[in-house]
């Protein structure tokens, strides 16, 4: 279980720094570009692993392991990523962000209708807190969302929640590693396959005649240069290929619900790391915010280790009766 804590602290390291090394080459590279890119380098770094995963289980993939995988990278790098990069264009990357990291709340009720993970009070209890401290750091009162821009960061949240969830039945029989990296070369894969069709003159035509240019005639493994190298092996190979095997590698550990506090870290990680890399300010709401965070998701931890020291009793009881 400690293990699961470390894989958690990991993923939001590696997650948290996303944004602030994302922006630092956003510039130089088309966002759907950068999408594809990161999901299928990451996935090809991660493959060696993944196969002698597969070799030290003995065991191997089949034809519905593959719709499976198929599936994953399906919700995840087209549907949840392309939601997500839609949303950017038409509000705050930031606001984008921190919405983004309320999926935790349909992580909790998928698990319980996929998983048949039980809901405790603790965590509706965290999860109010939680929330509570996002909608502070947003500040709704003073910041004028866009009603679009809402809807795609939600449906963003939603399918990744799905992702995650759905992810961890397979997780069970092949790990992290292996999930990750097939989803990703899949989902990549099929990505590349829209991206060709972005290319059509009469596709491309329409995508910018309702102004989704960035879907249109997307750049394929191009604006790479020496002052931005760095960045790029730490998004793709760490964030995109180490992040994402970690995130697995906690529900392995754990489970979906604890796993899913990553998100509740994040907005409180993500703007402490910009502070202190490229000088954003921090405003008191966003401090304020943050403590709603932290005091729910320590009450959360405290509580799921609570549950499991008297689970692990009871196991010892019974065992030893």
């Amino acid at each position: 279980m400690k293990k699961g804590y470390l894989y958690i602290a990991i993923t939001t390291i590696l997650f948290s720094s996303m944004e602030i090394m994302l922006k630092s080459i956003s510039h130089t590279f088309n966002p759907i570009q950068l999408t594809f890119e990161r999901f299928f380098i990451g996935g090809l770094i991660l493959l060696p692993f993944a196969i002698k995963s597969l070799k030290s289980k003995n065991i191997s993939i089949n034809k519905e392991d593959v719709k499976q995988f198929i599936f994953l990278g399906f919700m995840c790098v087209v549907v949840s990523m392309i939601f997500y990069q839609l949303a950017v264009t038409h509000t705050k990357a930031s606001v984008v962000a921190v919405i983004f990291s309320c999926n935790p709340v349909f992580v909790m009720l998928f698990a319980y209708i996929f998983l048949k993970e039980k809901i405790h009070s603790h965590n509706i209890i965290s999860l109010i807190l939680e929330i509570a401290g996002i909608i502070i750091i947003i500040n709704p009162l003073s910041i004028k969302l866009s009603s679009i821009g809402l809807t795609l960061t939600l449906f963003a949240a939603l399918t990744f929640a799905l992702y995650g969830v759905l992810g961890k039945k397979i997780t069970g029989k092949f790990g992290g590693e292996v999930v990750t990296c097939f989803s990703f070369i899949f989902g990549s894969c099929e990505m590349l396959v829209l991206i060709l069709i972005g290319h059509i003159p009469s596709v491309s035509s329409l995508l910018t005649s309702i102004n989704l240019d960035n879907f249109a005639n997307v750049p394929l493994f191009t604006g790479y240069n020496m002052s931005n190298i760095l960045s790029v092996i730490y998004v793709y190979v760490f964030v995109t290929g180490l992040g994402y095997a970690s995130y697995f590698k906690s529900m392995e550990e754990t489970s979906a619900n604890t796993t899913s506090l990553v998100f509740f870290f994040k907005p409180v990680l993500s703007p402490i790391l910009a502070f202190i890399f490229i000088n954003e300010f921090i405003p008191i709401n966003m401090i304020v915010g943050i403590i709603f965070i932290v005091i729910g998701s320590i009450f959360t931890i405290i509580c799921n280790m609570s549950l499991e020291k008297k689970l692990l009793n009871c196991h010892e009881e019974i065992s030893s009766n």
